[in-house]
């Protein structure tokens, strides 16, 4: 069965959101107060709609219970996002993604029920932060608050050298989970496999662990 989705809030990352499910293929319902914004969206969702979604009646009537997993994206309006998620809560909806302003709203999601709580802003000024220090790190991907996937391009230090010959999980209690090299991704490379220079290793790990993996075995590309 085909996963349905609706997105509440057609800001910039809401709507991005309902862009990117939609180019994948799958059912989108679009929600906003805002007649503009949900008209921006009626050619785009396979359902767009004008509603007030902190009225439970309202959510009740979109049939909102059915869908697999609904995203509730509403900007500056700490009031409407929380109580769009309470009421969502409330009719059984099985899984909710909630974007949060700050940790407050955060710890509040959290305690209502949210599934999943995004700090879009955030995470993207830590990604930004982590590619500005280092020369070495593409990507930046938070898995919580002491865990991340990081893209590093491999310098002269690590060019031929195995990943056994690097022993990077005994040594710094990472691990590399892929190497890319130019168009083709080797995912769970094995331990024999060379690492060559401009390579891209994916590395998951403790942030303190990638961090004296990258000083102690990155150099300048």
């Amino acid at each position: 069965m085909r996963k349905e989705f609706a997105v509440i809030g057609l800001g910039r990352f809401g709507g991005s959101i309902c862009k990117e499910l939609v180019d994948q293929g799958v059912e989108v319902m679009a929600i906003d107060i805002s007649e503009e914004k949900v008209g921006n969206f009626a050619n785009i969702a396979s359902h767009a709609v004008v509603a007030d979604t902190t009225d439970e009646q309202v959510l009740r009537e979109l049939g909102l219970r059915n869908f697999d997993h609904v995203i509730v994206a509403i900007g500056d309006d700490i009031q409407s996002s929380i109580l769009t998620t309470l009421m969502l809560k409330e009719i059984g909806v099985g899984y909710i993604t909630v974007k949060a302003q700050n940790d407050y709203h955060e710890k509040v999601l959290r305690k209502i029920g949210a599934d999943q709580v995004v700090h879009p802003e955030r995470d993207m000024g830590r990604r930004i932060a982590h590619k500005i220090l280092s020369n070495n790190v593409l990507d930046y991907l938070e898995l919580s608050d002491e865990h991340s996937i990081v893209e590093l391009v491999a310098g002269d230090t690590l060019n031929g050298n195995t990943i056994i010959d690097l022993d990077v999980r005994a040594r710094f209690g990472i691990n590399i989970v892929a190497i890319k090299r130019g168009r083709d991704i080797n995912v769970s490379p094995q331990a024999t496999d060379p690492i060559q220079k401009g390579d891209i290793l994916i590395v998951i790990g403790a942030d303190s662990d990638i961090n004296r993996f990258e000083k102690n075995l990155m150099d300048e590309k």
